[in-house]
């Protein structure tokens, strides 16, 4: 049984008006919509309700209006493209509460589809206001959560609504939590984390995390240079967080006691400049000259990170190895991503992934298919891997 109430426990939603909370903070230029992946997430699940009989209304934020009507956050231009990707009519409505949304709402038959204003439009939204959230439930009498990606904040469409009528995950946050579950709540062992990115100001909180929960935690990007230094390792111009040696040193300590094996570059890929192509050599880390900068892993590195892998029945994936964007500073991203991704192809893995960097790293690497998740979530998936509680996904935990 899932720990979450998911549409499977909702029974018959026929002539049901559903509130379901989507992610629709899709990008825009000159009114158009420049990506749809995260409509093209919600459609299967918006289709499903609305093939029962229900009727579908949607709410969504845009931008950051901060509680103002700004005509730029306005959710109505997305609606030819939602439209599109559903293959049916969907209706919008100028406000999300009030006269507007009641008259919307009222006008629906069984299997419409509504699209209401932007929930930020209003204050209430993000003080997670009682009297905003029972304006909201008043035009649903089921609530479905389909934004994980939102599911870190505590808003009225995300949180306080859950508690106002009865609540379920959609399925693609059905998929997200299943995904979240095996990568680090009940995973199977042993774990291995691969944790980069440029800083680790950004990321105490999920490495002191996950020395304590995975057995194998690979440490990379400019991250990983502030481990070295904090080693006694000098690490050149390489981009580097010296203020921070001694929580590095803390976290080594803190790993080291969970039993958690801590692997960091023995070998780096260097250059003089950071630009694509530049001039540049593999030295061990302890060799890194004076006037270069650390811009990946080297190929020694790199084995010893896919022999952990191998190694792994479960791996959770954040930030790359270095400075993917720059050829030729993606060889070890994209090499150590090819070997995950061959190793879940196998039956061997499960790979979980995400963070905006991870996302575009494997779409580089070609493999973000072939991986078990990737998580477009950002804030939601970090937050996660920190091991803090996300209030949208806590509301929709079943009971006893």
């Amino acid at each position: 049984m899932s720990a979450f109430r998911t549409l499977d426990d909702a029974g018959s939603l026929k002539g049901k008006r559903v509130l379901m909370r989507v992610d629709l903070n899709v990008p825009m230029e000159n009114g158009r919509v420049t990506d749809a992946t995260r409509i093209a997430r919600v459609t299967p699940t918006i289709r499903e309700v609305a093939e029962q009989g229900a009727r579908v209304i949607l709410l969504a934020h845009f931008g950051r209006p901060k509680g103002k009507r700004e005509p730029k956050d306005s959710l109505e231009p997305v609606v030819p493209a939602l439209g599109a990707a559903l293959g049916r009519t969907v209706a919008f409505a100028a406000d999300c509460v009030g006269d507007a949304a009641a008259q919307a709402v009222a006008a629906l038959k069984d299997g419409d589809v509504l699209l209401l204003e932007n929930t930020r439009y209003h204050p209430g939204e993000e003080k997670n206001d009682a009297a905003f959230a029972d304006a909201l439930a008043a035009n649903g009498d089921v609530y479905v959560n389909e934004a994980f990606s939102a599911a870190h904040r505590a808003h009225a469409s995300t949180e306080g609504l859950a508690h106002r009528l009865p609540a379920y995950a959609g399925r693609e946050m059905q998929a997200e939590l299943d995904a979240l579950t095996k990568g680090l709540e009940s995973p199977q062992r042993p774990v291995i984390a691969l944790v980069g990115g440029a800083k680790v100001s950004s990321k105490i909180d999920l490495l002191e995390n996950l020395v304590a929960k995975v057995d194998m935690l690979v440490i990379g990007g400019g991250m990983a240079n502030t481990f070295l230094h904090a080693q006694g390792k000098a690490v050149g111009k390489s981009l580097c967080e010296k203020d921070l040696a001694e929580t590095a040193t803390r976290i080594l300590a803190a790993a080291e006691k969970a039993g958690c094996r801590i692997i960091l570059p023995v070998d780096a890929v260097a250059a003089t400049e950071f630009k694509a192509q530049a001039p540049h050599e593999t030295v061990p880390v302890d060799s890194v000259p004076d006037a270069s900068m650390i811009l990946d892993a080297g190929p020694r590195s790199v084995a010893e990170i896919n022999a952990a892998i191998d190694g792994a029945k479960t791996l959770v994936w954040n930030g790359p190895l270095g400075a993917f964007e720059l050829a030729p500073f993606d060889a070890a991203t994209v090499a150590a991503a090819m070997h995950a991704a061959a190793r879940t192809k196998d039956g061997q893995l499960v790979s979980v992934a995400g963070g905006g960097d991870t996302v575009a790293a494997l779409n580089h690497a070609g493999v973000a298919q072939d991986f078990t998740y990737v998580s477009t979530a950002g804030g939601a998936f970090l937050e996660w891997l920190e091991g803090k509680a996300l209030p949208g996904v806590e509301a929709l935990r079943a009971k006893g």
